[in-house]
């Protein structure tokens, strides 16, 4: 009887675990040779293929062969993170009179939501067509509540939609249901406009709609103070390659930029254009966030990525539209407290041409 009910036991978790797996899936977004994937792993983009001048197709995102190497990552590939993503200063911070703890995963700090954020969570397809898909999370509202720290429930999606033949939007959305609670999501993506095996993005050329930035300390936390980029090795007011001045920034960029605020009122900000001059291929980016934090992988080391592709230092480079990092500790930073009868609307806007 012993041995008939163990295999029983072992027959039911085998179960259990084939149907947990099977809630991980491959999503395709398609429009003619424009088509990116994502997974409902951490909601997170897989690739995005496109083509070059003369036609030729690549994948410019960087990332792993199997949707199981996303569960061990610490790169956060392409991945959805929050609820506050970057960092906050010694992983807490006061909110009507109440001190909250978040969870120290990076440090004495916490990065990205701590570490069982969005990006560490399967999420629900809410709806999927040939051209759009939204995803929500599944089963995370008493994991966030519990574990990393934050007040109340929330209530969020992620939506990803091809429009036209070259435009790739992304609109997330957040409702806290019983608290007031800060919300800063964030997309992760790696981008290398060469083909994610193409090398590093030191030839990329970047200019960047931010004449100002917050400087941080030795543990990438603001200083609260808001500094023009002007004669300095941040200054991509004017298009020039992304590794021209790393002699004075020897470790890369990590920071966060001001971004100039729209002439009308209800258009998105530009942010960003990037061009890879020997492909041709070229990416814009616009949002409604006020702030945009500029990475250049400084701290990939031979990660084992897709198609055997070995990424090194500066393999890709991230715009990760946002509000500023650790706002909740600095009043002269926009807010990011969203009241239970608000709505957090964070809307990005890529475009891709190749000439």
């Amino acid at each position: 009887m012993a041995n008939i009910f163990s295999f029983c036991v072992f027959i039911v978790l085998s179960l259990l675990c084939f149907s947990k797996a099977q809630h991980v899936k491959v999503y395709e977004l398609k429009r003619g040779y424009f088509s990116a994937k994502f997974t409902n792993y951490g909601a997170t983009m897989l690739s995005v293929i496109l083509p070059d001048k003369t036609g030729k197709l690549d994948d410019v995102v960087l990332g792993y062969d199997l949707v199981n190497d996303y569960k061990n990552d610490t790169t956060y590939f392409g991945a959805i993170v929050g609820r506050v993503a970057n960092r906050i200063g010694g992983a807490k911070f006061i909110l009507n009179g109440v001190t909250y703890k978040t969870d120290a995963n990076d440090g004495k700090n916490t990065l990205h939501g701590g570490s069982k954020g969005f990006s560490d969570v399967i999420w629900t397809v809410k709806s999927y067509k040939l051209k759009a898909i939204t995803f929500v999370p599944k089963n995370i509202k008493k994991l966030l509540l519990n574990y990393a720290g934050f007040p109340g429930n929330l209530s969020v999606s992620v939506t990803y939609m091809l429009l036209h033949k070259n435009k790739l939007a992304v609109k997330m959305m957040a409702k806290p249901l019983i608290k007031p609670t800060p919300v800063n999501l964030a997309l992760h993506t790696y981008w290398n406009l060469g083909g994610h095996n193409s090398g590093d993005i030191m030839s990329h050329t970047l200019k960047l709609f931010g004449s100002k930035l917050t400087p941080v300390d030795s543990e990438l936390i603001p200083t609260g103070e808001i500094v023009p980029v002007r004669k300095t090795p941040y200054d991509f007011r004017r298009p020039r390659k992304i590794g021209s001045k790393f002699d004075q920034l020897p470790h890369g960029y990590d920071i966060n930029y001001v971004l100039h605020k729209s002439r009308r009122s209800r258009h998105l900000r530009k942010v960003a254009v990037v061009v890879e001059s020997k492909c041709g291929r070229k990416m814009e980016l616009w949002t409604n966030m006020p702030g945009v934090q500029f990475y250049t992988s400084n701290m990939l080391k031979n990660e084992k990525g897709r198609n055997g592709t070995v990424y090194g230092k500066h393999a890709g480079f991230c715009l990760e539209t946002q509000g500023f990092p650790d706002a909740v500790n600095h009043p002269n930073f926009p807010s990011q407290i969203v009241k239970p009868r608000g709505i957090y609307k964070h809307f990005m806007v890529y475009r891709f041409t190749a000439h």
